[in-house]
């Protein structure tokens, strides 16, 4: 597929041979072990597979999910943190994902743009025009070709993220201290942020398709796989 994308107000072509798929749902889904678990199968199979994350991903991008996760950032506008998540997206696109994409790479990313729709736009309540406009602007409206959504509920999840990052001892596997700032957000902020998940879904069910991530995580990977398998037809050894 040839697509005419401008960034930096530069027109290029990109050829797209590779597969893009995002994870997305509430902290404390999941999400990491999924998507790892599914690239381990992806590479049984031959394929080769990139890993990746938002905000974060790239150099720049880890300097700004520092300064965007860290509780410390706690006077941060509503306004900064949706211009912030778009400045590490758009780097991401630029460094990672574009080039792993036209390489022919399966590119799986934990989070994306939804992200910023459920959380900024939802959660902040800065709504999903603004979100899907800079989404137009700044990232050539690049879209995942299959977006897996893991729906949990509110209160386990949250506590779930929080009782991880405390077993952590304020590190993860990036070596980034605290980022524990929007786990402090009420259950309120996580219900809007949930329905919002749910409402893109609704919106675009052609790209989203939802997962019941309450079971255990064997239960949850083998319905990824499946889905992974009969959306993007892949080979049925993926199951």
């Amino acid at each position: 597929m040839i697509s005419i994308e401008c960034y930096d107000s530069v027109v290029f072509t990109r050829t797209r041979t590779g597969r893009f798929i995002t994870f997305e749902g509430l902290d404390g889904c999941g999400k990491s072990t999924q998507i790892e678990k599914l690239a381990n199968v992806l590479r049984a199979q031959g394929l080769n597979v990139v890993v990746t994350r938002e905000p974060g991903g790239t150099a720049a991008g880890e300097k700004i999910r520092q300064l965007l996760l860290d509780t410390s950032t706690s006077g941060l506008s509503p306004l900064a943190e949706l211009a912030l998540m778009f400045a590490s997206r758009a780097q991401h696109i630029r460094e990672i994902i574009q080039p792993a994409l036209a390489a022919g790479s399966m590119v799986l990313c934990d989070r994306f743009t939804d992200s910023t729709e459920a959380y900024q736009g939802g959660g902040r309540k800065l709504g999903s025009e603004a979100v899907l406009e800079l989404h137009r602007i700044l990232c050539g409206g690049l879209q995942p070709d299959l977006t897996i959504l893991m729906d949990s509920d509110v209160a386990a999840s949250v506590e779930r993220a929080r009782r991880r990052n405390k077993a952590q001892g304020g590190k993860n596997g990036h070596g980034r201290n605290d980022e524990n700032r929007f786990e402090q957000e009420s259950r309120a902020f996580f219900g809007r942020v949930r329905n919002k998940y749910l409402e893109i879904a609704t919106r675009e069910p052609q790209r989203v398709v939802i997962v019941d991530a309450r079971g255990t995580p064997a239960e949850t990977h083998a319905q990824i796989v499946e889905i992974v398998r009969r959306k993007l037809k892949l080979a049925a050894k993926t199951a």
